[in-house]
């Protein structure tokens, strides 16, 4: 193979800096809030079924185990699960009746459901980004495309 000129060498050198400091991370910290959001989606479903449970048994009171952190538990008793204190964002929390809570959560689910959306599309254009770069080094180098029929040359298999 032969030796590449400096200013390959150096093009070489920031694509892979580009890759590693700047697009991985990106793309890990993309990944980790859309873990996020996918909890709060599943947090907001199993709120909705357990209200409409408590609905459907007509059950005002409750004696449950509450997780202080760390897998540590303690048993609380809810005294009135007619009214529950929601939280809608920002720190903030309101006080529903377990109707109001269950006429807010589609509207809360809808909204999760769009910032999956949106960050399931950046974690899109972030991979993109790092395969274009991965294809400029292959060239840098001149080592043959990976995926030849991805530019519009056809490999026939006969």
């Amino acid at each position: 193979m032969p030796i590449m000129d400096e200013g390959r060498q150096k093009d070489l050198q920031l694509l892979e800096e580009i890759i590693d400091k700047g697009l991985k991370q990106k793309l890990l910290q993309t990944i980790a809030s859309r873990d996020k959001i996918f909890e709060e989606q599943k947090e907001l479903s199993d709120l909705r079924k357990n209200i409409e449970t408590l609905e459907k048994n007509g059950v005002n009171s409750l004696k449950t185990m509450v997780n202080l952190g760390s897998e540590v538990y303690m048993q609380a008793e809810v005294p009135d699960t007619r009214h529950i204190f929601m939280d809608v964002g920002l720190g903030f929390y309101v006080e529903f009746t377990r109707q109001e809570a269950l006429d807010y959560i589609p509207k809360r689910e809808e909204l999760v459901k769009k910032q999956l959306e949106e960050v399931t599309k950046v974690i899109a254009q972030i991979k993109g980004r790092i395969k274009l770069a991965h294809h400029q080094i292959q060239q840098i180098l001149n080592l043959p495309d990976e995926n030849p029929s991805s530019h519009g040359q056809r490999a026939f298999q006969y």
